[in-house]
């Protein structure tokens, strides 16, 4: 953007009031720490090397308030794809930058994260393939790996506990994509941990992953979660009342079924047209072998009509599933946003910036940016659920290919 440009939409924002100080992203660089008695609990990713998080300290008033952000990456869901992924950053700290840029909610700049800037932030490293959820092994004789997601989220808590975490006042639970299906599943164990007095909530961008049918009408999403759980030893991690109210009690993976049963105040940050879910979940490579859908992936607005539509019926079963939610929860949170994106609190010009994704048509008070709307959630300074207008209406959209 030019000084001219810079300078003509500060006036607009101005006259609008909608004055905000938006400042230039410095990068922000955290170190690695590996946790070192992770061994103890037998908590170590999918190679048999130590969990580690990245730990940037809070100042002033947010000195003793916690952000915790789970790390996202995918799943693997049988022994081929693990023992790859164990050759990866995604299943081995040996393979891991060893600093990481903290950017959006992870900003400690207050005009690029005005709310939770000066909070302790840690970023957890996702290195077992089940949204730090598993806790099995498999050894054949030649090959070793631990799926031990479970213990690698206790041993950062234990961890942290004695580093400030243990005298929290507030704190946020939060994740993108497989760590935001990660915050629906440790939500309420999250405050388990924390002083009664502590505010705690929880926030899932990316994370709500629908139990939808593809294309061809096949529950690919649905067999990949129940081969994880059962390869991972998932299920006794998942949240026991909803386990026992259904005969597949691996479907309890699924947000849209766990929701209900979390007690502790949760915030859903999606898009309705979440492109990982696009791409993998409703039209996967396997129902779409021809690739009749290419171009619509690649570019929305070359979608023909009744690929349009298919989309609107993604949109409206995660309404749907979200209808419960919306009406009941008093102390719920939600900004349903029409983007072709995944993952919205990470980077900033989504978070929070001049033209991040807003709400389309709101009166001028209420056009919140994702960081706004989770900040008055948090603070409780106005009820915060939020859904856009079908496609096309979103705007200022980012990232609508990944």
């Amino acid at each position: 953007m030019s000084a001219n440009v810079f300078v003509m939409v500060m006036v607009a924002l101005v006259m609008c009031g909608q004055w905000q100080v938006y400042a230039k992203e410095e990068k922000l660089l955290v170190k690695m720490s590996l946790v070192r008695n992770a061994s103890a609990i037998g908590a170590y990713c999918l190679d048999g090397s130590l969990p580690a998080y990245h730990w940037h300290r809070g100042f002033g008033a947010g000195a003793r308030n916690w952000l915790l952000q789970f790390e996202g990456g995918g799943w693997c869901n049988d022994i081929q794809s693990c023992l790859a992924r164990a050759k990866t950053r995604r299943g081995s700290t040996r393979f891991m930058s060893k600093w990481e840029v903290f950017s959006g909610i992870l900003s400690n700049n207050a005009s690029l994260n005005p709310d939770f800037y000066n909070w302790n932030r840690v970023k957890l490293r996702y290195c077992d393939g089940a949204s730090f959820a598993g806790d099995s092994m498999f050894f054949n004789g030649k090959s070793l790996l631990y799926f031990r997601g479970q213990k690698i989220w206790e041993a950062i808590i234990l961890d942290l506990l004695p580093k400030g975490l243990g005298q929290a006042r507030k704190a946020l639970l939060s994740g993108c994509s497989a760590g935001g299906l990660s915050s629906f599943l440790h939500c309420d164990n999250f405050k388990n941990y924390l002083p009664t007095n502590a505010s705690v909530k929880c926030l899932s961008d990316a994370g709500f992953f629908l139990d939808e049918r593809d294309i061809s009408l096949n529950h690919s999403m649905r067999f990949f979660y129940k081969d994880l759980v059962s390869l991972q030893g998932v299920e006794n991690n998942l949240d026991k009342n909803c386990t026992s109210s259904f005969y597949f009690p691996e479907l309890c993976i699924f947000p849209q079924y766990t929701l209900r049963y979390i007690s502790t105040p949760f915030f859903i940050l999606n898009s309705a047209y979440d492109v990982f879910q696009f791409h993998h979940a409703l039209v996967p490579p396997s129902a779409d072998p021809r690739g009749h859908w290419s171009r619509c992936k690649q570019n929305p607005a070359e979608c023909r009509p009744n690929q349009i539509d298919t989309l609107q019926g993604f949109r409206q079963d995660m309404l749907l599933a979200l209808r419960s939610f919306y009406n009941l929860s008093r102390r719920g949170g939600m900004f349903i946003n029409s983007c072709f994106a995944h993952c919205q609190s990470e980077t900033q010009d989504t978070w929070f910036g001049i033209d991040s994704p807003r709400i389309h048509n709101k009166l001028p008070r209420f056009d919140q940016t994702i960081a706004e709307a989770v900040g008055d959630w948090y603070f409780s300074r106005r009820v915060t659920k939020e859904i856009d207008c079908a496609y096309p209406c979103g705007t200022n959209c980012h990232n609508l290919i990944p």
